[in-house]
C-alpha cells in the first residue's frame, strides 16, 4: 500500500493540494465571518449551533495541521534550530506588521469616531501597534464601535500567539531530539490535549461538549498531530478510505462527542495531510502564490470596514462579496510586496549580502 511518503515523491514534494487547501480554508474564514460582522455575535453563536457546526469548527485545526505537516519538513530541511526559528519569523512578521501598520494608521483615522488627536494620544493605539509582535490586542479607539460586531478591529489575530506557541513548542522538540525520538511529539500531543480536555471539564465557560469556537490548546495540538503525520509519513498509507474515516471521525469528534476536542487532533491532521497530498492541476491563481495569509489577516478588517459603510446592504453575502474582493487585492499586495519579497532573506546567508535587484 502507498504510504505518506511514496505519495510526497509521487508530487516532487510539492503536492498542489496544499496550496487548494490553504486558500479554500482561509476563503472559508472569510464566509463564517461574514455572518458576525453582518450581524453580530449572537448570530454567530446560532452558526455554531447549526448543522454547519462541525465544518466550522474544523476549519481553524485543519489550518494548523496543515501548518504541522509541512513546517515539519522545512524543520528537517533546516541546518539548525536558529534557522528554523529565523525561517518562520521571516514568513510570519514581516506581513503581520504591515497589516497592523495600515490598520493602525490608515483605517484607524479612517474611520475612528475620535478627532485625530484624540486618536494618536489614546494609549489603546500604542497597544494595538504591539500586535506586531505577537502580543494581540482587538481595539483602536473609537473604531467600530457601533458595528454588530462592536470595539473589535480583526479579532483573527487571536491565533498568531498559538502559531508562535507551535513553533517554540516544536523547536523545544527538536532540541530535545525530536527526530531521532518521535514518540515525544505523540506524548506531546497527549499532554496537550489532556490539559485541553481538563480545562473544558473544570471551566465554567465551556461546555464539554463541543459547541463553539476551537480553543488554542486545539490548534496546537492540531498542530503537532500533523508534524507526528510527517515524521511517521513513511509508515502512515496514503488510503482512500482511511481519508474518508478520519474525515467522518473529526466532524463527529468536533461537533457531537463529548470530550472530542480530545481525541480530534489526529484523524483531522491525517485527513488535512491526504487532502494535500491530491495533486490537481494548478490553476494560474495558485502558481508562484500564496494569498492565503494575506486573505485571514486582512479578511476580519476588511469585513468590519465594509459593514461600516452606510452606503452597503447589511447582508452576509453582500459582506462576503465585496469584502472578499477587497481583501483579495490586499492579500495579492501582501504577497507580491511584502511575503515574497522577504522570503529573499529566509536563509542566514542573505543577511550578510545586498539583496538582489
Amino acid at each position: 500500500m502507498t504510504t505518506l511518503a511514496q505519495r510526497i515523491e509521487e508530487t516532487g514534494g510539492r503536492a498542489s493540494g496544499f496550496d487548494y487547501l490553504r486558500l479554500t480554508l482561509a476563503v472559508a474564514v472569510l464566509l463564517v465571518h461574514s455572518v458576525d460582522t453582518t450581524y453580530g455575535l449572537p448570530a454567530n453563536d446560532a452558526l455554531f449551533g447549526s448543522w454547519l457546526r462541525p465544518f466550522i469548527r474544523a476549519i481553524l485545526p485543519m489550518f494548523f495541521a496543515l501548518s504541522g505537516f509541512l513546517v515539519a519538513g522545512s524543520l528537517l530541511r533546516s541546518r539548525g534550530i536558529g534557522t528554523f526559528l529565523w525561517m518562520r519569523a521571516v514568513r510570519i512578521y514581516p506581513a503581520l506588521t504591515v497589516e497592523v501598520l495600515l490598520s493602525a494608521f490608515i483605517l484607524g483615522p479612517i474611520f475612528t469616531s475620535y478627532t485625530l488627536g484624540q486618536y494618536f494620544s489614546d494609549p489603546l493605539f500604542l497597544r494595538y501597534l504591539v500586535n506586531a509582535t505577537g502580543h494581540i490586542s482587538f481595539l483602536l479607539p473609537g473604531v467600530f464601535n457601533d458595528n454588530p460586531h462592536p470595539n473589535t478591529v480583526n479579532t483573527q489575530l487571536w491565533t498568531v500567539p498559538f502559531e508562535l506557541y507551535c513553533y517554540l513548542t516544536l523547536a523545544v522538540l527538536a532540541l530535545a531530539g525530536l527526530k531521532n525520538r518521535r514518540a515525544m511529539g505523540i506524548l506531546s500531543i497527549v499532554v496537550i490535549s489532556l490539559s485541553l480536555f481538563l480545562y473544558k471539564s473544570f471551566s465554567q465557560s465551556l461546555a464539554l461538549t463541543p459547541i463553539g469556537p476551537v480553543s488554542g490548546y486545539l490548534l496546537v495540538a492540531s498542530f503537532l498531530a500533523g508534524v507526528m503525520a510527517y515524521l511517521y509519513r513513511e509508515v502512515i498509507p496514503y488510503s482512500r478510505p482511511l481519508l474518508w474515516g478520519t474525515l467522518l471521525a473529526s466532524l463527529l469528534l468536533l461537533s457531537v462527542v463529548p470530550g472530542g476536542d480530545f481525541l480530534a487532533p489526529l484523524p483531522v491532521a491525517y485527513a488535512t495531510a491526504h487532502l494535500g497530498l491530491l495533486n490537481p492541476r494548478r490553476i494560474k491563481l495558485v502558481q508562484g502564490a500564496d494569498f492565503s495569509y494575506g486573505i485571514y489577516l486582512y479578511g476580519f478588517v476588511v469585513q468590519q470596514a465594509v459593514v461600516s459603510i452606510e452606503a452597503i446592504p447589511r447582508l452576509w453575502y453582500v459582506n462576503f462579496v465585496v469584502a472578499g474582493l477587497v481583501t483579495s487585492a490586499f492579500a495579492a499586495f501582501s504577497w507580491y510586496w511584502v511575503e515574497k519579497p522577504m522570503l529573499r532573506f529566509k536563509h542566514w546567508s542573505a543577511l550578510r549580502r545586498p539583496a538582489p535587484v
